[in-house]
C-alpha cells in the first residue's frame, strides 16, 4: 500500500509541474457538465495566450500576473463561460515565457497563434508591447481569416494610444501620463518638497515618465528643483548604492520613478542601505517585495498609484480582496490588480454580445465595454481603445493603523488610500488617428 501511496503521489506532483508548464484550463467538473449541458456537448474552447516574462529577472511579474488572468477564467468558468451562436464556450488560458525578449516575445506570439489563440495577453513591457502591436497589426492584415487580438493589462507608454495607436489593441491600465496626474494631486500638496530626483529604466516607458514628470513638475510645482534626471539599463542592474548615493547626495526630498519588479525592489533597498530620508512617488511601489524591502523606512513615504488598492474603504473591495486571499493564500502570491479582473470580464461581455469569438466582432463590442467588479468599473473610449477608470493613490503605513487594514505580502505594511480620482478626472485626451478594417 504504501509503494501505491508514494506512486499516486508522485504521479500528482508531475501532473502538477506539468500543468504549470504548458497551459491552465481552468473549469471545474460542475463547469464542465453545466456547459455540457448548455451547449449540447463540449464546445471548442476560446484560447488566449498570456505572454509575459516567466524566467529571467523579471519572472516574478510574469508569475504574478498569471495568477490574477487564472482566478479572472476561473470565475467566468465557473459561471458556465461564455455563450455564443454557437453554444456555450469556456475561456482556456495558455502561458507562454517571453524570457524579457522582444525576439522571443515575437517567437510566442507566432506559437500562440500556431495553437489556435484568438487574443493575445501582455503588459510587462511596453517596448515588448509595440513590438507585439506592430506584428498582430501585420499579421492581422495579411491573415484576415486568423487574427488575433491584443489585450494590455499593465503596458503604460502613453504613444500605445496616441500615435501608435492600433484597432486590435485594447489598453486596460492607465497610461503613463494619467498615473503621473494622479500622482500630482498628491505631490502638489506636499510643500515640504523642494527638491526632486527623477530616475527610471531605460525604455520607452520609463523615458515617457521622467519626461512626463519634468513637464508636470514645471506646470503644477515649478517651486520644485529637479536636482537628477537619469535613466538607467533595464532589468541588468544587480547593484543601486551608486544610484542611492547619488540620490541622497543630491539633497532631495523625493524620488519620482515608474520603476518596477526587480528594478523597484533593489532602487528601495538602496536607497534604505544609504539612508536616504526621503520619500517615493512611484507606479508599482506598493508591490512585489517593495514594501518589505523598505519596511519602517517606508513608513509615511512610498506614495503609490493604481487603480484600486486592497485598503480601499469599501465592503465590495474587501470582499473582493479576501476571495483573491482565499485563492492564493501564500503571502508571496498577494498580488491582486482589479483591472486584470476587469479586462476578462469586458472580453467575456463583448464575446457574449459578439455571439462570436470572431476577432473582429469581437473588437468591435469591446470597444464599446462598460462592466463593473468589485464596486469599481470603467468603460473603454473607443477613439483610441484606452480604458477610463478611476485612480487611487496611497501613501505606506504598518498594518493595524487607521486605514491600513490589510498589509501587503506578509510584510506587516500596507497602504492607506488618501486619494481618490474619478474616471472623469483621470481621462485625458487622446491624438489616436486609428486605422479601422474595411
Amino acid at each position: 500500500m504504501l509503494v501505491a501511496y508514494f506512486k499516486r503521489e508522485s504521479l500528482m506532483k508531475n501532473r502538477r509541474r506539468q500543468t504549470l508548464k504548458t497551459l491552465l484550463l481552468a473549469l471545474s467538473a460542475p463547469t464542465m457538465a453545466l456547459a455540457q449541458t448548455a451547449a449540447g456537448g463540449t464546445s471548442t474552447p476560446i484560447r488566449l495566450a498570456m505572454i509575459e516574462s516567466l524566467s529571467g529577472a523579471f519572472a516574478n511579474t510574469g508569475e504574478a500576473v498569471y495568477r490574477n488572468l487564472v482566478w479572472a477564467v476561473e470565475r467566468v468558468n465557473a459561471r458556465g463561460g461564455v455563450k455564443t451562436a454557437q453554444g456555450v464556450r469556456l475561456l482556456q488560458l495558455e502561458r507562454f515565457d517571453s524570457k524579457g525578449q522582444n525576439e522571443e516575445a515575437l517567437s510566442a506570439l507566432r506559437s500562440a497563434i500556431d495553437s489556435g489563440a484568438q487574443v493575445v495577453l501582455q503588459g510587462n513591457s511596453s517596448a515588448t508591447a509595440a513590438v507585439l502591436m506592430d506584428a498582430v497589426n501585420k499579421h492581422n492584415e495579411r491573415e484576415p481569416t486568423r487574427r488575433v487580438l491584443f489585450l494590455n493589462y499593465s503596458a503604460v507608454d502613453p504613444s500605445l494610444t496616441n500615435e501608435k495607436c492600433s484597432f486590435w489593441h485594447f489598453r486596460f491600465d492607465a497610461h503613463a501620463d494619467m498615473r503621473m496626474a494622479a500622482l500630482m494631486e498628491v505631490l502638489r500638496e506636499d510643500r515640504a518638497i523642494r527638491n526632486a530626483y527623477l530616475i527610471g529604466q531605460d525604455y520607452s516607458f520609463g523615458q515617457a515618465v521622467l519626461r512626463e514628470a519634468k513637464r508636470q513638475l514645471e506646470l503644477q510645482r515649478p517651486d520644485i528643483r529637479v536636482v537628477g534626471n537619469e535613466l538607467h539599463p533595464m532589468g541588468r542592474v544587480k547593484d543601486f548604492l551608486p544610484y542611492a548615493a547619488k540620490i541622497k547626495a543630491s539633497g532631495a526630498q523625493a524620488v519620482m520613478t515608474g520603476n518596477w519588479g526587480n528594478d523597484l525592489t533593489l532602487l528601495v533597498k538602496a536607497a534604505k542601505d544609504v539612508g536616504f530620508d526621503g520619500k517615493f512617488y512611484t507606479f508599482y511601489g506598493n508591490a512585489l517585495g517593495a514594501p518589505a524591502a523598505m519596511g519602517e523606512a517606508g513608513v509615511g513615504k512610498v506614495i503609490a498609484v493604481a487603480d484600486w488598492l486592497p485598503n480601499l474603504p469599501t465592503p465590495q473591495s474587501e470582499a473582493f480582496y479576501r476571495s483573491f486571499r482565499e485563492r492564493f493564500p501564500k503571502p508571496a502570491d498577494d498580488y491582486v490588480h482589479l483591472r486584470m479582473q476587469l479586462m476578462i470580464e469586458a472580453l467575456a461581455q463583448a464575446i457574449e454580445k459578439a455571439g462570436d469569438a470572431e476577432p473582429l466582432a469581437v473588437a468591435m463590442q469591446l470597444e464599446r465595454a462598460v462592466v463593473q467588479l468589485a464596486g469599481r468599473g470603467g468603460a473603454m473610449r473607443a477613439t483610441d481603445h484606452q480604458f477610463q477608470q478611476a485612480l487611487v493613490v496611497g501613501v505606506m503605513g504598518r498594518q493595524g493603523e487607521p486605514g491600513v487594514k490589510f498589509d501587503v505580502e506578509g510584510s506587516g505594511y500596507g497602504f492607506r488610500v488618501v486619494r481618490q480620482i474619478s474616471a472623469a478626472q483621470a481621462e485625458l485626451p487622446t491624438h489616436c488617428a486609428m486605422q479601422r478594417p474595411l
